[in-house]
């Protein structure tokens, strides 16, 4: 890994109406890494997430990626630069197949309506191959994405996050509502992920935070409160007072 972080977010600090939200945060992520974020609500995960993407502007720090400038760029550009987003609640087109969904996520694709139209060309088809694979969708190509479990549309939406080719993930509370099996189905697809590209997990989920078994950072009231391996972080008195002790 390079000595120079992929992210990093120093003395950021943003409030709104009088409350501050993230207050001084500090975060640094090395390139190819995998970083888990957990914390109690209202610890500052959500705003931090929308800091990184340009969805909210900080009122005071600096944040970079890759050495550019983030704080005031809007949300297509930091999307162009690489940094791409999964919400916690899968957003994908239910009416279309699987496969449609992904082709429509591929980067530099026709328009919509176009695509929808027209066969996709064959490098396009080997990458949607490629990402069906990638998560597990390949026996499910031709189905309406409506019909898949709410799993597989997590998924599917982490594919076609992929489509879109960025350098850095940030996943939002990927296993809420997913059985035990697909929480470690899940772990598993984003330590492969994180093979060729970076990726910030925001979790709840103890066990699945486990099973990625990597650096754990904890945000408390804006900031970071501890950070370290799961074991460590989670015998901290301080992360035990405001988070596991709950």
């Amino acid at each position: 890994m390079s000595d120079i972080p992929l992210l990093e977010l120093r003395d950021v600090s943003v409030a709104f109406d009088g409350f501050c939200a993230i207050d001084g945060l500090n975060l640094s992520l090395a390139l190819g890494e995998l970083r888990a974020i957990v914390g109690p609500n209202g610890a500052g995960k959500t705003t931090m997430m929308d800091i990184i993407t340009g969805k909210t502007r900080p009122d005071t720090g600096v944040v970079r990626f890759r050495g550019r400038d983030l704080a005031r760029m809007d949300e297509p550009s930091i999307a162009r630069l690489g940094i791409g987003r999964k919400f916690q609640k899968p957003t994908v087109f239910e009416a279309l197949t699987v496969r449609d969904n992904l082709v429509l996520s591929l980067r530099g694709v026709r328009a919509p309506f176009a695509v929808l139209l027209a066969r996709p060309s064959g490098a396009e088809r080997d990458k949607v191959d490629h990402l069906l694979h990638a998560v597990r969708l390949a026996d499910h190509a031709d189905r309406r994405a409506g019909d898949m479990s709410h799993g597989q549309k997590q998924w599917l939406e982490i594919g076609m996050l992929l489509g879109q080719e960025p350098d850095l993930l940030l996943v939002d509370e990927p296993v809420a509502g997913m059985t035990d099996a697909e929480t470690m189905a899940t772990a598993e697809l984003l330590r492969e992920i994180n093979r060729t590209r970076s990726v910030v997990v925001v979790e709840h989920d103890m066990a699945f935070v486990r099973a990625l078994d990597v650096t754990v950072t904890v945000l408390h009231e804006g900031r970071v409160l501890s950070e370290g391996t799961l074991d460590a972080v989670s015998a901290d008195p301080r992360v035990i007072e405001v988070y596991l002790g709950r």
